[in-house]
């Protein structure tokens, strides 16, 4: 998947960061999509689908790393998952 969506996303909406925050987030019915890095752990991928195939939330997953995803948010740190 390309970079523009996660662009898109950040331009328009309101980005939650992080895995902890994302679980919440779907586990509360609020998130509507949720985007993955490529170097993403597979117990953090699988968590995460598992919880949007329940809520029928769509998962991307982005062929970039972590750490530029960090970069493309504007973030001193690296983010392997958000959501909004």
């Amino acid at each position: 998947m390309s970079l523009t969506e996660l662009k898109k996303a950040l331009k328009e909406k309101t980005v939650t960061f992080g895995t902890e925050k994302t679980l919440k987030m779907l586990k509360s019915g609020k998130a509507k999509q949720v985007f993955i890095a490529s170097n993403c752990p597979e117990d953090v991928k699988n968590t995460i689908t598992h919880y949007a195939k329940f809520n029928n939330v769509s998962v991307i997953a982005l062929d970039i790393p972590n750490d530029e995803i960090g970069l493309t948010c504007k973030k001193p740190f690296s983010i392997s998952v958000l959501c909004y």
